[in-house]
């Protein structure tokens, strides 16, 4: 019998959701034994097109009530960032335990935006899904998340790969962008509006080298995760010549020919091999595009890299930017992580943008 990959990346999902709402990111890879913000919003989304709109649900409860358990933190990153002061360690943590207790762990990328502006807009997406209303719960953490984004957002602070905290990234201002813009329609803010347009301007202000957007200010290469400037956040249209020649040079140069997607042109993280999240998402893009047959190859590449139990994997070490480095991770950190939620999640969003309605019903 033929692996049905759609209904087995739900059932993985599901199986891995903690009784306290939170998504581990991987069950067989110690080191993300966690729950990442912007892993789970996206998660959310993902079971949120597939009907599962409880399992949201859960996601977002967890959601608000760690981040309204951290709020002091918050607020003191607020005050600091107003008064022009370095922020210490008053910030929220991008990953938190199953529990919502932050993990501590010296060496860890914990000072990260995205996932934060990701989860506003995950929760907006919710709303509209689930028909759900809003609970107050969710309404006062939004708030906090706003606040602290508004008064943060050109702080620099690690990427989406956990990687050059110096530096100031654009998909990271994408998702804040994008998470700013939802909450001024659901939390009924007009500030929060204001500054999203303000990061808009920033980004093609400052973002742009040779004709498409840059992996962060000041570099001149692409990273997939610019895909988010177009999809999901719109900042830019998908049909913008920017983000058309920034699609482009990620084919040129990260796109593995009848295969998956690099993060960026130098990455030795495992070798630098293809990730399926993010063969997912070039081709969510496609499909949003109208660009039905190449969606279709991604979706069917994503497809072959799954086990017999349908386990899709964190990336696919068949073509290696660098395989010197893929034995040394391995001994550090065991094979790669799999099954990896985001990626199921990502495969998940790819099949429903092929194959349904955005409300996930056949």
């Amino acid at each position: 019998m033929q692996l049905d990959l759609y209904r087995a990346s739900i059932a993985i999902i599901l199986k891995n959701q903690a009784p306290t709402g939170s998504y581990i990111a991987s069950p067989n890879f110690p080191t993300y034994h966690y729950c990442w913000f912007r892993d789970g919003a996206y998660i959310a989304y993902a079971m949120n097109r597939a009907g599962e709109h409880h399992s949201a649900f859960r996601f977002h409860t967890w959601s608000a009530r760690t981040i309204l358990r951290h709020a002091e933190k918050a607020q003191r990153a607020v005050e600091k960032a107003h008064q022009g002061l370095p922020l210490g360690e008053d910030y929220l943590h991008t990953r938190y335990t199953l529990e919502g207790e932050e993990a501590g762990g010296e060496g860890w990328a914990n000072f990260q935006l995205d996932g934060f502006g990701t989860w506003l807009w995950a929760v907006e997406q919710h709303i509209q899904m689930s028909g759900d209303s809003l609970p107050a719960e969710w309404r006062q953490a939004g708030e906090v998340v706003a606040t602290y984004l508004r008064a943060l957002w050109q702080t620099p602070c690690y990427d989406c790969w956990e990687e050059h905290p110096e530096a100031i990234h654009p998909y990271t201002l994408a998702a804040i962008c994008g998470g700013l813009e939802a909450y001024s329609r659901w939390g009924s803010d007009a500030v929060s509006a204001q500054t999203a347009q303000n990061i808009r301007d920033f980004i093609l202000s400052n973002a742009v080298q040779a004709g498409h957007f840059v992996k962060f200010i000041g570099d001149k290469g692409v990273d997939a995760s610019l895909l988010g400037l177009a999809v999901p956040y719109r900042v830019v249209s998908l049909q913008a010549p920017l983000m058309q020649a920034t699609v482009a040079e990620i084919e040129q140069t990260l796109h593995v020919p009848q295969g998956g997607v690099r993060r960026y042109a130098t990455d030795t993280y495992y070798g630098g091999g293809e990730w399926v999240l993010l063969a997912g998402w070039l081709g969510w893009y496609y499909a949003e595009s109208g660009e039905t047959s190449r969606a279709q190859a991604l979706l069917a590449w994503m497809e072959a890299q799954a086990d017999v139990e349908g386990n899709l994997p964190e990336q696919v070490p068949a073509s290696l930017i660098d395989p010197a480095f893929y034995i040394p991770w391995v001994e550090r950190w065991g094979p790669i992580a799999k099954p990896l939620l985001w990626s199921h999640a990502k495969y998940i969003i790819l099949y429903r943008a092929l194959n349904s309605t955005p409300t996930g019903k056949e």
